[in-house]
């Protein structure tokens, strides 16, 4: 896991290093550029409830979405469509107690060439419709690639989506970057910062 990454806890982008916050941000939003993608959509399962301030292992987790991770100790199954875990109702209400996930490497909209940061984003914030201001990412990402645009081409504005009671982002583009900010974001993705985020 990458030392610097972005929380989302409490809906308030926090830029956190080596687990301790070092800023947090006022605004609802956060311009960023996205440099890189985990090339699938990750599962993890907790046992247990969750605690607020309580960081604690995952039980079972799927790095590719179709097994657990080699490393995981305690597999809940081979197959993670098959798992009980990914039933609907297996979680609180007719959720699923296997939650869904992606991972970005992210650079500050405003410094392109600084810091790298993981960012993990929830089901929530990955599937879905919106409109062309609030999109979740996998249709920000087909918007883009319908205009001919890699996702690292453009500057994306994430904000919150003010109508949902846990944090969940939505993604809209704000501009184009210019071929210089285009050069230092593919820099970007090969450093190990990006490598280590996703």
């Amino acid at each position: 896991i990458s030392s610097k990454r972005i929380s989302v806890r409490g809906s308030v982008f926090r830029m956190m290093v080596s687990g301790q916050e070092v800023a947090k941000s006022p605004d609802r939003h956060l311009n960023v550029v996205i440099v890189d993608a985990a090339p699938s959509i990750s599962r993890t399962y907790y046992r247990g409830q969750y605690q607020e301030g309580v960081t604690t292992s995952p039980t079972c987790w799927s790095d590719d979405g179709v097994t657990p991770d080699k490393r995981c100790a305690t597999p809940m199954h081979k197959s993670c469509m098959e798992c009980p875990m990914n039933a609907k109702g297996s979680g609180q209400g007719d959720s699923k107690a296997c939650r869904y996930s992606q991972r970005l490497a992210v650079a500050l909209a405003n410094d392109i060439k600084g810091d790298v940061y993981g960012l993990t984003i929830a089901a929530t914030s990955i599937f879905g419709k919106g409109d062309d201001a609030h999109m979740p990412l996998q249709q920000y990402t087909r918007k883009l690639a319908g205009h001919g645009l890699p996702i690292r081409a453009v500057v994306t504005k994430m904000q919150f989506d003010l109508d949902s009671s846990t944090p969940k982002l939505v993604f809209s583009a704000e501009k184009p970057l210019s071929e210089t900010e285009y050069l230092l974001a593919v820099e970007q993705s090969k450093s190990e910062d990006a490598r280590a985020a996703i």
